[in-house]
């Protein structure tokens, strides 16, 4: 585990490196999106802002996990980490409403895409394109600073 976690951490590394060089030999953000396989806005949030606080080790992992379980349907593992708020608010009956409406708008999931977090305040956003048949929807994932899960969004691409 730890040696793959070696090599996720070299790789990206190794991308941010090659990042830094396309831009300093004037290549866009558009350009780089395009060889990346994301859009431009993605690529600037993950390497064009200056960096900030540093985001809290595991939270990429944790909203990967988080979001496969919203595609497998698992909603009790969905909200194993919601803090109180969130458990009051989003029930499992609401998750499955919800899900079905992105599937029926953007087709069955297929795969995820890159993802990338950044500190908001006090809170850690993870975003995470989903990859759908018929389109892509962007699924967000809000970490409080106890590491609770305080937000859950599936937004249009």
């Amino acid at each position: 585990m730890s040696r793959a976690r070696d090599r996720a951490r070299s790789a990206e590394e190794a991308l941010r490196r090659a990042v830094e060089r396309a831009r300093e030999t004037g290549h866009t953000w558009q350009e780089i999106g395009d060889v990346l396989g994301t859009s431009r806005q993605a690529v600037f949030q993950r390497f064009g802002r200056p960096a900030g606080p540093p985001v809290p080790s595991g939270v990429v992992e944790r909203a990967i996990v988080l979001l496969a379980d919203v595609a497998a349907l698992r909603w009790s593992a969905v909200r194993a980490d919601f803090d109180e708020r969130m458990l009051a608010e989003i029930t499992p009956e609401r998750l499955a409403e919800v899900w079905a409406q992105v599937a029926a708008g953007v087709g069955r999931y297929e795969r995820m895409g890159e993802p990338y977090a950044l500190r908001a305040g006090e809170l850690t956003v993870v975003n995470v394109p989903l990859h759908c048949e018929a389109g892509e929807v962007l699924g967000r994932v809000a970490f409080n600073a106890d590491g609770s899960v305080g937000g859950l969004y599936l937004l249009p691409a």
